[in-house]
């Protein structure tokens, strides 16, 4: 029995020890509430135990915290970056002395792109690479050094594994002649003067007209803006279909305002002003009443079509008498206005008025100009005789039915 008590007695304990550990959950009301266990004198709800989350500090790793561990973990570092750097000078001197990767001659250059220029030509660029290690030549250097030939518009360099170099250029494309120290020469759309020599030029059938007003010493810009111009003209007179550009002889882009063209007719050149707009309009009105204006004046040098019901023909004097006239009607300016006024003509070349609109024919006040009148060539004193030295000025009605002029 007292064994037994002993054991009994011993139990107790333990189950008083487990139910001091063990606390039952929380009731729960019908509301939803979490009442306390009424057995509970305390009161108090069920705690769990904390867990403790180690927190590490810094980047070194633990055994590199202490001042030993430092110094093994820089010598671990350092001994990374120089076997990197080993590497890398390694890989350097292999890719620069291995003869591999050397050009041994002209044929490990490719050259793309080239029509006018010639392999040589591109080559001579190349000529100290010959023999030289494929990553030591400059590309960009040898890019820049192939943009300044006037042919290459754009050129592109590449290296081509083992030992070969790729040059690709765009040419440049002419699209008029121009006159260049009294030679004749290409200019493409950005006004770049082009060299080449006539048995060239003539193996590729070249037919612009030239081009004045384009010189190598004005600065790229303004070149660039004449060209825009010619090609804006050349455009328009083309539209149609009728490639009346063809017909020019000569374009002079002198006078950014006045856009003046040559032609061939029945006796000698005619120079053209088409002003800045209406190219098309003022060739059609050319073509419409040239013809008469031959018939009527022989010496018919220059017509100015930049007015809008009128034109201005400017006369030159005989051949051989008078030469100075027929270079002032082709140097002949913008006049400031409407010429009205048969004295608003240039003094050194025989002028007329034809007006396209339909009006009666108005003879000049013989007043205001006694020595003037509407017959070339004659004197003016009624002699009969020729005077070349003192030019006419004359006045005519261009009448639409092809009447003669009064």
């Amino acid at each position: 029995m007292a064994k037994s008590n002993a054991n009994s007695g011993g139990a107790s304990v333990l189950e008083e020890e487990a139910a001091d550990l063990y606390r039952p959950p929380a009731s729960r009301s019908t509301d939803g509430r979490t009442t306390a266990d009424p057995d509970d004198g305390a009161g108090e709800p069920f705690l769990r135990a904390r867990r403790r989350v180690p927190v590490r500090r810094g980047l070194l790793p633990v055994w590199a915290q202490s001042g030993w561990g430092k110094l093994a973990f820089g010598g671990v570092v350092l001994a990374m970056l120089g076997l990197i750097a080993a590497l890398i000078l390694a890989t350097r001197s292999f890719l620069d002395h291995d003869p591999r990767f050397r050009i041994e001659s002209a044929a490990s250059i490719q050259t793309l792109g080239n029509s006018q220029l010639s392999r040589a030509e591109l080559l001579s660029v190349f000529g100290s690479d010959i023999g030289r290690n494929l990553f030591f030549v400059p590309l960009a250097k040898r890019r820049a050094e192939l943009e300044q030939i006037p042919w290459v518009r754009e050129a592109t360099v590449m290296r081509v594994l083992p030992n070969q170099l790729r040059a690709a250029i765009q040419e440049r494309t002419p699209i008029a002649f121009v006159e260049v120290h009294g030679r004749i020469e290409l200019a493409d759309a950005d006004g770049v003067i082009l060299t080449m020599t006539p048995q060239q030029m003539a193996a590729r059938h070249y037919s612009f007209p030239v081009v004045r007003g384009v010189n190598p010493a004005d600065p790229p810009a303004i070149r660039a803006a004449r060209m825009q111009m010619y090609q804006r003209f050349v455009a328009e007179l083309d539209a149609t279909g009728e490639h009346i550009s063809a017909q020019l002889s000569e374009v002079d882009l002198s006078d950014p305002d006045d856009v003046r063209a040559t032609v061939p007719s029945n006796r000698s050149d005619l120079l053209l002003h088409f002003g800045q707009e209406d190219f098309l309009a003022r060739w059609h009105n050319y073509q419409a009443h040239v013809a008469q204006w031959e018939q009527q004046y022989p010496h018919l040098a220059s017509i100015d079509l930049r007015y809008e019901h009128e034109v201005v023909l400017k006369m030159a004097g005989d051949p051989g008498t008078n030469p100075g006239a027929r270079t002032e009607a082709k140097s002949a300016t913008k006049p400031a206005a409407k010429p009205d006024r048969a004295e608003a003509q240039p003094a050194h070349a025989t002028a007329a008025v034809a007006r396209n609109a339909k009006a009666p024919a108005r003879k000049p006040p013989a007043a205001k100009h006694p020595a003037q009148s509407h017959v070339p060539g004659k004197n003016p004193q009624g002699k009969g005789q020729e005077s070349p030295a003192k030019p006419h000025a004359a006045r005519s009605v261009d009448q639409s039915t092809n009447q003669g002029a009064a």
